[in-house]
C-alpha cells in the first residue's frame, strides 16, 4: 500500500510496548512527549503497543483507558499513525484522530527525503494457519460474540489473556535472525523501497538485507528503547 505520507524529522517510532498493570514506561514517554520534553510533530506506534486491546471488547478498553484517553489528547497536538499489530486490533472506533492500519493495509509506503520506507508491524508476511489465525481474531461477527461472552463470564476470557501474556519472555533472541527476514522479504517487491522498518520480533537490529536498509525497531518493554528520525543520522536509537 502506498501513501502520500511523508516521514518528518523528529518522528518518534515506538514498538512492542506490551503495555500492562506495572508497565508503565509507555505512558512515561507520553507523558515527555505531552510537555514537550521529547519533541516531536509525529508519533509512530508499531503494533503491540499494548498486551491486549481489542477494539469493541470492553474489559480491554477499560484496562488501557489511561493509554487510550492520553493518545487521543497527544493526536489533537500531533500526527499518529498506529499500525495494528497481533495484540491491539479493531482500533479505529478507539482512536478517531489517530491513522490506524490494519494488518490488511500493511505495509505502507512512507516518503523520507525522497527515499521510500516501507513500514509495517512485522506480521504481515507469515505462514497460512498464522494468517488464517489473524483473520479470524479480527473477524466483526467473532469479535461481537467474544465481547458478549466475555462480558457474560465477568471479563474472564480477557483477563485470561492478559495474565497469559505476563510471564512471556519478551526479550529473547533469534538465531539466524537475518536469514530469516532475507526469505520474508524475498515475498515482497521492494524493488523501489530504500528503507524496510518493522517491530514485532522485538531484535532491535539493522543491516543491509537485499540491497536494502532493514531495520527491526527494539521491544520498548524490554529496555525503554525508541527511534528519533533525524537528517544527519537516519534513525536513532534513544532510551527513556
Amino acid at each position: 500500500m502506498s501513501l502520500n505520507e511523508v516521514v518528518k524529522d523528529g518522528a518518534v517510532f515506538v514498538s512492542d510496548a506490551h503495555v500492562r498493570e506495572g508497565r508503565d514506561d509507555f505512558l512515561t514517554l507520553l507523558k515527555k512527549i505531552k510537555s514537550k520534553e521529547i519533541k516531536t510533530s509525529q508519533l509512530f506506534l508499531m503494533g503491540d503497543i499494548f498486551d491486549l486491546l481489542v477494539g469493541g471488547v470492553k474489559y480491554t478498553v477499560i484496562y488501557n483507558k489511561k493509554y487510550i484517553e492520553l493518545l487521543n489528547e497527544l493526536s489533537k497536538e500531533i500526527e499518529i499513525f498506529y499500525f495494528e499489530g497481533n495484540h491491539d486490533f479493531n482500533l479505529s472506533s478507539l482512536f478517531p484522530n489517530i491513522k490506524i492500519f490494519p494488518i490488511e493495509s500493511q505495509p505502507v509506503v512512507f516518503k523520507y527525503q525522497n527515499r521510500n520506507i516501507l513500514l509495517s508491524h512485522g506480521d504481515v508476511i507469515s505462514p497460512f494457519l498464522y494468517k488464517l489465525y489473524t483473520k479470524i481474531i479480527r473477524n466483526k461477527f467473532f469479535l461481537f460474540m467474544v465481547a458478549i461472552v466475555d462480558r457474560a463470564c465477568f471479563n474472564a476470557i480477557s483477563k485470561k489473556i492478559i495474565d497469559s501474556q505476563k510471564d512471556k519472555n519478551l526479550c529473547h533472541k533469534i538465531k539466524n535472525f537475518k536469514n530469516m527476514i532475507k526469505n520474508r522479504i524475498k515475498k515482497v517487491d521492494i524493488s523501489s523501497i530504500d528503507f524496510i522498518v518493522e517491530g514485532h520480533f522485538h531484535q532491535g537490529m539493522e543491516f543491509e538485507c537485499l540491497d536494502k536498509r532493514y531495520i527491526n525497531l527494539p521491544c520498548f518493554a524490554c529496555d525503554k528503547s525508541f527511534f528519533i528520525v533525524r537528517s544527519q543520522t537516519g534513525f536513532k536509537s534513544f532510551r527513556l
